[in-house]
């Protein structure tokens, strides 16, 4: 669940048996959050502490109430407190001094929706950032959170709301969770790389299927590979299949683990950099002498 974004569905968790669920349940593990939809017990912990602290729950604590996948799951809860407040310093609690208008908060305890996702946008790295406004997007956001979301960033100083308003350019709902937006989230800033979420790519037998980021004029594909379908040989060698056959249409495919895109961004960066830079050159030597390219 921690790699799934800290929230996700029955079906996502097709390793795990649903003995095991229930006991995880049962244990205060992992909390059922609605039906078919299971939860780690971040909400209840941030809760718990904005209530003793007086505060309000903040940026991912306040994203994992919300039911947003999370790059990570913060490791204690962040709370907000106003300025001008004495609190002893403890390891049980990320505490940050800000006076959070009552019109941004619910129930007391937590930021609104759209407060959550200016603070994630403002004050989080832009890849976690990009994960939460995903994930908020595939929830769904209300009438009432977009004109909120609006005020808000009205009243931000020009650089924060150029990274709020950058934030939500790029969030895309059709994103599959946290480590395909990471990964996005890493091959944005890449010169000549233009891609989309969750393309479909077909071949002279049909539809190969989805793909979770592709440069269509590159013919460049970046898998999120998960290895959760590996137990079973027949998903195993429609896996394999599905490869073979992007790779006899011209795709190029790079496929990154989970660990890869988490703790090492800068060497998938590098390969995606290093991918670019063949297609492009590839492309080029089958260019008539006399071409001029051009640049956006």
């Amino acid at each position: 669940m921690e790699r799934l974004g800290g929230v996700c569905s029955r079906k996502a968790l097709k390793a795990v048996s649903r003995g095991d669920l229930e006991r995880a349940v049962e244990r205060g593990e992992v909390v059922k959050v609605r039906r078919g939809h299971y939860a780690l017990p971040t909400d209840v912990e941030a809760q718990a502490a904005a209530r003793r602290l007086t505060g309000v729950a903040i940026l991912l604590s306040a994203a994992a109430h919300w039911g947003w996948a999370r790059k990570w799951t913060p490791k204690v809860p962040q709370i907000a407190v106003p300025r001008g407040r004495k609190i002893q310093p403890s390891p049980d609690v990320e505490i940050r001094w800000r006076t959070i208008p009552d019109e941004d908060t619910v129930d007391g305890w937590v930021t609104s929706r759209a407060r959550t996702l200016v603070d994630c946008a403002v004050l989080l790295p832009f890849d976690e950032a990009l994960a939460v406004a995903d994930s908020a997007l595939r929830v769904g956001l209300g009438k009432k959170d977009r004109l909120a979301l609006k005020r808000i960033v009205a009243t931000l100083p020009v650089q924060h709301r150029k990274r709020v308003r950058r934030v939500m350019r790029e969030a895309n709902a059709a994103a599959a969770g946290p480590f395909e937006s990471v990964l996005r989230a890493i091959a944005l800033d890449i010169p000549w790389l233009n891609v989309a979420t969750q393309v479909r790519v077909d071949d002279a037998d049909g539809g190969i299927g989805r793909v979770d980021l592709a440069d269509v004029q590159l013919r460049l594909v970046l898998e999120a590979d998960s290895m959760e379908y590996h137990g079973e040989r027949s998903l195993q060698d429609r896996d394999c299949a599905r490869y073979t056959r992007l790779t006899t249409s011209g795709w190029l495919v790079l496929r990154f683990t989970w660990e890869q895109v988490m703790h090492e961004p800068e060497w998938v960066r590098d390969q995606i950099v290093a991918a670019v830079a063949l297609r492009r050159q590839q492309e080029l030597c089958c260019l008539p002498e006399n071409y001029q390219p051009v640049v956006a």
